[in-house]
């Protein structure tokens, strides 16, 4: 990777610390997905800023990229990603996060905010709408590209295929799924409740362009990834195969059930933030 790509990741690095502090701060004061919302925290971080063609200004710009969140319980990790590029103030967030005229919930909402183009929450839905999505723009020849993050334990879901096998049939090159895969559900381990695996083998067989990402949580690796999704008029939809870490990046959290959801007390907070401020000065030399 060249020094200006280099530059980008490191960015995009420093970025995905400062949304998972955001998370952490949110978590001490609501209840929010935590452990999912820091596995795809890396995930949202490059489609948002770096992937998505967008107009903070115009959210309806109907020239802009689509983005649905079907892995719809990770709504902050998406709002905190959303604020980075200026659709609204951090801030705004805390004030009004899981209050009766907010904008920001558990799960996504279209009423509310005009950020939000498909409001989710069920898991199996977000992607087939955004499968929809994908074909109304290709009928109108739109150039945009439409984004999707889905979870791996969503895709036990018979309606995540369905969209698979809709989406292959009508060469639908413009939409691009990334597959939080971190192996865990809230019922516990996806492997011992319902396998999904092998995950490429199966998208391969419906058909898509299927990349699998060694660390979904290397932000490196993200990038290659979105730069060589093929163009949004090719014929076939790519899927993006992240393996990543439940509570990505702190010690008590990472790869334990018990925090899929919650709040997290002053003490754990800044043992977490410590954590993480030490593994990305680790990586990149300073905070």
């Amino acid at each position: 990777m060249d020094l200006a790509n280099q530059e980008t990741v490191k960015r995009l690095a420093k970025a995905s610390l400062e949304t998972r502090i955001n998370l952490l701060n949110l978590c001490n004061r609501q209840v929010i997905h935590i452990g999912g919302d820091m596995s795809c925290c890396d995930i949202l971080t490059v489609i948002w800023q770096y992937a998505i063609h967008y107009d903070v200004k115009n959210p309806r710009f109907e020239g802009r990229d689509r983005f649905v969140l079907s892995k719809g319980h990770a709504a902050a990790v998406t709002s905190f990603s959303q604020a980075a590029i200026g659709c609204y103030d951090v801030e705004d967030i805390f004030k009004e996060y899981a209050t009766d005229f907010g904008r920001f919930g558990m799960h996504s909402c279209n009423l509310r905010n005009p950020y939000v183009d498909v409001s989710t929450g069920s898991l199996g839905h977000g992607m087939p709408i955004a499968g929809g999505i994908a074909a109304a723009l290709k009928v109108k020849g739109s150039k945009s590209r439409v984004y999707t993050v889905v979870g791996d334990g969503e895709c036990q879901e018979g309606s995540i295929w369905e969209a698979a096998m809709s989406a292959a049939k009508y060469k639908l090159g413009n939409l691009a799924v990334f597959i939080d895969c971190n192996k865990l559900s809230f019922d516990g381990r996806t492997a011992e409740y319902m396998p999904v695996a092998p995950l490429k083998d199966k998208w391969k067989s419906f058909n898509w362009n299927a990349i699998e990402l060694e660390n979904g949580n290397d932000v490196e690796q993200l990038v290659d990834a979105v730069d060589n999704l093929p163009p949004v008029e090719s014929d076939v939809p790519t899927v993006v195969i992240c393996n990543t870490v439940k509570g990505y990046g702190i010690s008590f959290m990472a790869g334990n059930p018990s925090w899929h959801a919650g709040l997290i007390s002053d003490e754990l907070r800044e043992k977490a933030i410590g954590e993480l401020k030490a593994a990305y000065k680790e990586r990149w030399g300073d905070e």
